[in-house]
């Protein structure tokens, strides 16, 4: 079984994607940076970015009836040291009940506004 969900980003028609697939049981959500798709804008600030990231991806699994506790792993693209020094916090406080494995990795990132993007992967019980 596939399923698709597809957050009306620009990009996704664009790029040729959609924000979260399932596949069986397991749902895969694509990299989702700090944009508000409501207003069309992006935060400079890196720890807003990874807020308005995870309400993202909120949206997205909620759509398969998933939620963060669902999820088995996650990784995190980010500019740089610093900003990773500054937004891990987020991380350990959105996975507070439910710790992933995790991959963070320092990169450059399509659009110079993003600080931040975040991939990841849940199960949905069988």
């Amino acid at each position: 079984m596939r399923r698709e969900y597809d957050s009306g980003s620009k990009w996704e028609k664009y790029a040729g994607y959609v924000r979260a697939v399932q596949h069986g049981n397991v749902v895969y959500v694509s990299g989702t940076t700090g944009f508000d798709y409501q207003r069309h804008t992006i935060s400079e600030d890196p720890i807003e970015q990874t807020a308005q990231c995870f309400k993202n991806i909120d949206e997205a699994l909620s759509q398969f009836g998933l939620d963060k506790n669902d999820v088995v792993r996650v990784r995190y693209y980010v500019k740089s040291g610093d900003i990773f020094e500054k937004v891990s916090p987020l991380f350990g406080k959105y996975f507070s009940e439910n710790r992933p494995a995790a991959t963070a990795i320092i990169c450059d990132l399509i659009d110079e506004r993003m600080k931040i993007e975040i991939e990841l992967s849940a199960c949905v019980e069988s």
